[in-house]
């Protein structure tokens, strides 16, 4: 079970930026804080640590409009041993942004996992983070990524998530959640991730049926 690189837990950063979409990161946030919380003070899981990173610290703004104050900047960031890069439309410049590019370069080194929801996996892959790697993106995306990612990357549809090796990337939104739960099983047991999973109340039943 996982105790982190460092030998002091296991640190999740979530690293955020202007116009993130919210689910992207809330929903895998409040699936491994509550691991944390399930595991009552005991076991390795007692130990996990969610931190919110962003390029300079302080306050960031997502898509639809909530702001969170990060707990550290690229500079002040601990070593992390899972990363997570969330979706959105912010995504668009952060495939530019050289800081976060080579901030992911930078951490992933050290991590077990790396991770996206979203069209968050476009910025793994501009940073050569999924050089001969299966992704998957949000449905709409699907088309944009399969154009503009290298030749050795395959891109996946009608997935929720997509595990290569230790890179692991969600489609949209909610599906994120499901990747956590699914990292949870692997960090701290399916039995773990399953009472996570009941403590969360998180059922999906969709009030109206998707029409097809």
């Amino acid at each position: 079970m996982a105790e982190g690189r460092s030998g002091m837990g296991f640190t999740v950063g979530l690293v955020l930026f202007d116009d993130a979409e919210e689910l992207d990161w809330v929903g895998p946030f409040e699936v491994f804080t509550m691991a944390r919380q399930v595991a009552g003070g005991t076991g390795a899981a007692a130990d996990l640590r969610v931190v919110l990173l962003s390029e300079t610290g302080g306050v960031v703004r997502g898509a639809k409009g909530m702001r969170v104050e990060v707990d550290a900047s690229f500079a002040d960031a601990a070593p992390l041993d899972l990363l997570l890069v969330p979706g959105g439309i912010g995504t668009r410049v952060e495939m530019q942004n050289e800081a976060m590019l080579g901030f992911l370069r930078k951490a992933s080194g050290n991590c077990e996992w790396v991770t996206s929801v979203c069209t968050g996996s476009a910025v793994l892959e501009r940073a050569g983070l999924a050089r001969g790697k299966r992704i998957t993106t949000h449905w709409a995306y699907v088309p944009t990524l399969r154009e503009t990612a290298g030749d050795d990357v395959t891109v996946l549809e009608k997935v929720r998530y997509v595990r290569d090796g230790n890179l692991v990337t969600s489609a949209g939104v909610s599906a994120g959640i499901d990747m956590a739960l699914w990292l949870v099983g692997q960090l701290f047991g399916v039995d773990h991730a399953r009472q996570t999973q009941l403590f969360m109340e998180y059922d999906p039943a969709p009030p109206y049926p998707a029409e097809v």
